[in-house]
């Protein structure tokens, strides 16, 4: 929950502040756009000058979210340089031109009166491009990726406001504005603005939308258990408040392009299973999203809508190889599980409890890195289970650790392996051609049985 204190701090910042740039995380998804660009309607009705960056590419999958034309994806951090002519008593400026030769600039003064000498100039630096970043979704800095790279000086000038949900967030920026109870980015921005009177009074039809996008992107349609009683209110004020549910659903559930189905076709092919260890995993390379025309960020739902639906796991990972380099695996889990922990531990990742991620920069094979990632996740997830149950034990009345699922009778047909186990390959794209029925087709349970 909010406190009065970070609430008074936050909108002390925005009041004080004139040129404000809001970003979310670099590969950003639905929820971390959706609340920059709730900043930017919101700031901006208040008279604000806001820049929205957008540290990638724009996602044309959000682009019927209300304000995405206003986006940038280039910073112009161009900061002024002032020369000034202290102008003595006498002495006028009759004309002021400038020349640019070998790479100079010739500042020419011709005063109408009086003698400038050169001691009468000084220099410096004008004021920055924005005097407040207003960081939103993000856990930490390094997220956002080149844009902080390639800006730092600006991120240790400028003052930072950090507004996020996630349980890992580094607690980075002047002023915080974090609720891990809150199920989206979005969700904490709507507490936010309903306890500041000149913020609600912009809850347009336009803004509830991009917060109700947040909330239904983050929880999965209300599915994931990060969803909680207060979630469900909020969504029920949005809906109240004109936000588009429809329109969310369309956009974001019903509309695949082509090489999306087939690069999730692909993921589904290349599950994999470890059954004693209960984790279950898939990967897409640069060459399989060339292959489909496809790009990285397409792969973005395939683990919630298909591989965590796999039964009998506690853990389920999506490797994806980017075009920046390096790869980034996704992870769900069940609640034997904190994926958080694990892969802070494994890879200096973070995120929530059943819902994380990492990242891997550099290696030389991307199939032989995921064989890697995947031992030591297995090798983390063993200790995680190690420590509960010794905690178990030392505090019995503290509380009930989570033992591990039985296997199932039919993922005991799987053989456990610290290697890649075998699984057969199924064209999905071709299973679902074949049925023809009408009805459908359960493809992961032909998977899982394969």
């Amino acid at each position: 929950m909010l406190s009065p204190q970070s609430i008074q701090a936050a909108l002390k910042a925005i009041e004080g502040h004139q040129r404000l740039l809001v970003c979310p995380h670099a590969n950003v998804d639905p929820d971390g756009l959706s609340s920059a660009l709730a900043c930017f309607q919101v700031f901006s009705a208040l008279g604000k000058d806001v820049t929205v960056i957008c540290p990638d590419t724009k996602p044309e999958s959000l682009n019927f979210l209300p304000g995405f034309e206003k986006l940038e994806e280039e910073l112009k951090e161009n900061k002024e340089f002032v020369v000034t002519i202290n102008l003595n008593e006498g002495v006028e400026v009759d004309k002021l031109r400038y020349t640019v030769e070998d790479h100079k600039v010739n500042i020419i003064v011709v005063p109408k009166t009086g003698r400038i000498r050169p001691e009468h100039f000084s220099l410096a630096e004008g004021r920055p491009a924005y005097d407040l970043l207003v960081i939103v979704d993000t856990a930490d800095l390094a997220l956002l990726g080149s844009l902080y790279t390639d800006h730092s000086e600006l991120f240790s000038e400028v003052p930072i406001l950090n507004i996020d949900h996630h349980i890992s967030n580094t607690q980075f920026g002047q002023i915080q504005l974090i609720d891990p109870v809150c199920a989206s980015a979005t969700e904490v921005l709507y507490n936010w603005f309903m306890q500041v009177p000149k913020f609600k009074e912009q809850l347009t039809p336009d803004l509830a939308t991009l917060l109700l996008t947040g909330l239904i992107t983050d929880t999965r349609s209300f599915q994931n258990p990060n969803t909680t009683p207060r979630s469900l209110e909020v969504a029920a004020e949005l809906l109240e408040k004109g936000a588009r549910q429809q329109e969310i659903i369309q956009h974001i559930y019903k509309t695949k392009p082509l090489s999306t189905l087939k690069i999730w076709g692909r993921a589904l092919n290349r599950i994999q299973i470890d059954a004693h260890a209960r984790i279950v995993w898939s990967a897409v390379s640069r060459e399989d999203l060339a292959e489909m025309n496809a790009t990285s960020k397409e792969t973005h739902g395939i683990l919630d809508e298909l591989i965590s639906t796999i039964p009998d796991a506690d853990v389920y990972v999506l490797f994806t190889e980017v075009e920046e380099g390096g790869l980034k695996a996704s992870m769900r889990s069940s609640a034997a599980v904190d994926v958080s922990r694990l892969a802070g531990r494994t890879y200096g990742g973070g995120g929530h409890a059943r819902a994380s991620g990492f990242r891997v920069k550099q290696y030389d094979n991307f199939q032989l890195q995921v064989i890697e990632c995947v031992q030591k996740l297995k090798e983390g997830m063993q200790e995680q289970h190690a420590e509960e149950s010794v905690s178990s034990v030392e505090t019995p009345a503290s509380g009930v650790s989570v033992a591990p699922k039985p296997i199932s009778k039919e993922m005991e047909k799987t053989p456990a392996s610290s290697v890649v186990p075998s699984v057969k390959e199924i064209d999905v794209l071709k299973a679902v051609g074949e049925n023809g029925d009408g009805h459908g087709k359960d493809i992961v349970k032909d998977i899982t049985k394969a």
